[in-house]
């Protein structure tokens, strides 16, 4: 039992990676799915398409890799954290669609809990803010609009779970309920001092304590596959929201080590240890990973839109075929017309958190096309990025590495990555294997089904890609960073 399955289950596709005992990539599939909007700020996924696309790729990567069934040792699961389902425990039916971390249909709802007073004592015990992003009011919504639900969740009928809880439970043929505390940590309905379901959130939210999962650390036992789905039965030992299994796939156990990770949004996280850091700036106080018990926590901030600017360029506009267009043609861009794209599709996240904002381009002249266009879009993500180190910085002090190490799909854009290090002023390191989110899923799999080592093992097979350094004249930097925060300050105005 030489290989570790890692299930990478995101916001626009699904992808299982097979990894060999030394945590190399062996074989891989990926299936995209469909996104759906019904209404301006919805976002929804079906349930069904999140299941059917797992369970797809992960046999196609087991055949592609050649080896047995029962050559695996365990399954390593990460996922698009917040995203909310709700589902029959008894026909394992979903009553809903899945309201994805992106919607925003909630704002109200959590407009009036701070309105009530209530986000002191949401911020203390989560380390969250009182935001629609989360999926506390994105679970009591369900339970308030869908006919019956809450009678039905009452009397224990239902079952709610991030992605990561609905995957486990089709994946064991419902016998298992569970999810791991990073997924927990982002309900806002988990106290992450205590390590527990908070019973007075979740009774602000009237949300039934019958309907939440159990909760368990990142390496641990979630259950085993039925034997119908791959032939054989496999063990689940690794679970982890996207962002903190790609934090541990970056090797960042240390505190003050960062990662920031570029997928449809991008996400950046601080380890601080086994300190719980208060953010002044507005970040978010998350838990990294729990490890035999113990618990490492993180200062996060979260960016809405960074990949999905490029697929805005080539779906919305379609200036572009592929996302690869965007590299050259922002290469190719006039600098000095200076055009800024602020991407508030859905609304700004960190450090602003202003849900009603949305999108503006400043700057345009008649020269403007779509190099100028593409220029500006990738620059955002790393305009975005700024905000958050700034304030990271500013909440953890002097001790936080210098270093940035990135990864994800943007990652790959040298043109992007190294406006990134220009822009922050500090080196931004690139690893060789770039889809850290799955890597680290299939550590902790492997970790927990004894095959792979522990944290410093694994720290030690890191290895450097490529080293951008800051090559902008800081004049040049700090006036390009001023012209980012007037457009943002015009973008919240209107």
């Amino acid at each position: 039992m030489t290989h570790i399955l890692a299930i990478d289950q995101g916001t626009t596709s699904s992808r299982s990676i097979l990894f060999d005992a030394a945590l190399r990539p062996v074989a891989q599939a990926q299936q995209e799915f469909a996104q759906h909007f019904p209404a301006p700020g919805w976002v929804e996924h079906d349930p069904m398409d999140l299941w059917s696309s797992v369970a797809a790729t992960a046999r196609a990567a087991i055949e592609r890799a050649g080896t047995g069934v029962h050559d695996i040792a365990a399954i390593g699961i990460t996922n698009q954290r917040e995203t909310t389902l709700l589902w029959d425990r008894a026909t394992g039916r979903p009553l809903h669609a899945a309201i994805v971390w992106q919607d925003r249909r909630t704002a109200g709802r959590c407009a009036d809990l701070r309105q009530a007073g209530h986000e002191a004592l949401i911020r203390a015990r989560t380390g969250l803010r009182l935001d629609p992003y989360f999926s506390g009011t994105k679970l009591s919504w369900l339970l308030d609009h869908v006919p019956g639900a809450r009678e039905r969740a009452q009397r224990g009928e239902l079952a709610f779970g991030t992605v990561d809880s609905w995957l486990i439970w089709n994946l064991t043929g419902g016998k298992v309920h569970a999810t791991d505390v990073t997924n927990a940590s982002r309900t806002m309905l988990y106290d992450i001092g205590q390590g527990a379901w908070d019973a007075e959130i979740c009774g602000l939210l009237d949300i039934p304590a019958s309907v939440l999962p159990e909760v368990k650390d990142c390496a641990a036992a979630f259950g085993t596959t039925r034997a119908d789905l791959f032939g054989s039965p496999i063990p689940i030992f690794g679970v982890a929201g996207d962002q903190q299994a790609a934090t541990m796939g970056q090797a960042c156990f240390r505190p003050g080590m960062m990662k920031s990770t570029y997928g449809t949004g991008c996400f950046a996280l601080l380890n601080t240890g086994t300190r719980q850091v208060a953010s002044s700036h507005q970040l978010l106080t998350t838990i990294a990973y729990r490890l035999n018990g113990q618990t490492t926590y993180a200062l996060e901030g979260s960016i809405f839109v960074a990949g999905a600017v490029v697929q805005w360029l080539r779906d919305g506009l379609r200036l572009i075929r592929d996302a690869a267009e965007t590299q050259p043609l922002a290469a190719a861009a006039d600098p000095a017309q200076g055009v800024v794209m602020v991407p508030a599709f859905t609304g700004l996240g960190a450090p602003y958190w202003q849900p009603e904002s949305r999108g503006a381009i400043f700057g345009l002249t008649r020269n403007s096309g779509p190099a100028e266009l593409a220029r500006a879009a990738l620059e955002s993500v790393g305009y975005q990025t700024r905000d958050l180190l700034d304030a990271m910085r500013a909440d953890w002090g002097a001790t936080a590495q210098g270093v940035l190490r990135v990864d994800g799909g943007m990652a790959a854009s040298d043109w992007t990555m190294q406006f990134l290090a220009d822009i922050t002023g500090a080196p931004v390191d690139r690893p060789t294997i770039t889809e850290t989110t799955a890597l680290g899923a299939a550590w902790l799999a492997g970790h927990g089904a004894g095959v792979c080592g522990g944290p410093e093992d694994f720290a030690r097979l890191w290895e450097l890609d490529r080293r951008f350094e800051p090559r902008m004249p800081a004049a040049t930097r700090d006036a390009a960073y001023a012209r980012w925060q007037r457009a943002v300050a015009a973008t919240m105005a209107f």
